[in-house]
């Protein structure tokens, strides 16, 4: 499988047609589908349904055409990315973040990071907490803030806290007053504002075991695919959501958040990194233990803020 591959599938994807992407491409049609039928015998399945009046992409192209783009991103900026390295002469540090950490913990290691003077160049990517811990096992990040869920620390934390659900729900109303933690139940019959399952299916399938623990299957009226907009939809009084309680310290006097009773699923905060990683650059191993210290500095927030 070779770049020109995935360039002349995701033009006919786009396109939904092969005449069109050629035309697009500048390249005659019978090349083209020659190109194609090599792509899918590489991969081994059929990526279109081929329709009188063009195509149409099956399960399999659907999932592959995500991944070209990516790929196709990344074979992009590749060039660029190493001539900015050359050009001030840092170190790279890719790193892996939850959606909550992007306004959380991610500033503070940013500031850290130009006060110490180190020579590294960050790169943010947002990403599920599954998703990192596969990609600091395949060397395809060095450093992750995630939510690794229930599971016993494994050799990728540096260092966790807990960062226990909540429900959100706007000041006027009624779940709003009390601090005592809420049992779930309570909130059954309200209507939900859910995070998009494509965007993370992790977070997503997590709330919905927390409803399930309670009791009952939550009617999600409402989606986002970003928690900040699952909030804003909150604050506008269309529905209640279960975030993090690291929320709370960003969005304090905004929203109520009500710590919600003991559960079986709980959430944790991490740092993550590959030991190999840390053993082998003085500068990363620097970073997380920044990482680190920004984390333990959250849970500080976290206990003011209950």
């Amino acid at each position: 499988m070779e770049l020109r591959h995935l360039r002349y599938f995701v033009a006919v994807a786009e396109q939904g047609n092969v005449s069109r992407a050629a035309r697009k491409l500048f390249i005659a049609q019978p090349p083209l589908s020659q190109q194609l039928k090599q792509l899918e015998d590489e991969v081994g399945t059929p990526l279109f349904t081929r329709l009188p009046r063009g195509m149409q992409l099956t399960a399999a192209g659907e999932s592959l055409l995500e991944d070209a783009r990516a790929i196709l991103a990344r074979a992009q900026q590749a060039p660029l990315r190493a001539r900015e390295r050359k050009r001030h002469g840092q170190a790279v540090l890719r790193l892996g973040l939850v959606p909550s950490a992007m306004q959380s913990l991610l500033p503070g290691l940013l500031r850290a990071v130009e006060q110490a003077g180190w020579e590294v160049q960050i790169e943010a990517r947002e990403m599920i907490s599954s998703r990192q811990q596969q990609a600091l096992r395949q060397g395809e990040l060095e450093l992750g803030f995630a939510r690794p869920g229930n599971q016993d620390a494994d050799a990728l934390e540096v260092a966790s806290i807990e960062d226990p659900y909540c429900l959100a729900v706007p000041p006027s109303h009624a779940l709003a007053s009390g601090d005592e933690p809420l049992d779930l139940q309570a909130a059954a019959r309200l209507p939900f504002v859910g995070f998009a399952r494509y965007q993370d299916a992790d977070y997503f399938d997590r709330t919905v075991a927390l409803c399930a623990e309670a009791g009952f299957t939550p009617l999600i009226r409402h989606e986002a695919g970003q928690l900040v907009n699952v909030l804003a939809l909150v604050a506008c009084g269309l529905g209640v959501a279960i975030v993090p309680s690291s929320f709370a310290t960003l969005y304090r006097g905004q929203l109520v958040f009500r710590p919600l009773q003991a559960a079986r699923h709980s959430s944790r905060l991490a740092v993550l990194a590959a030991p190999q990683a840390l053993q082998g650059n003085p500068v990363l191993a620097s970073v997380a233990r920044a990482a680190a210290r920004e984390l333990h500095g959250l849970a500080g927030r976290l206990h003011l803020a209950r």
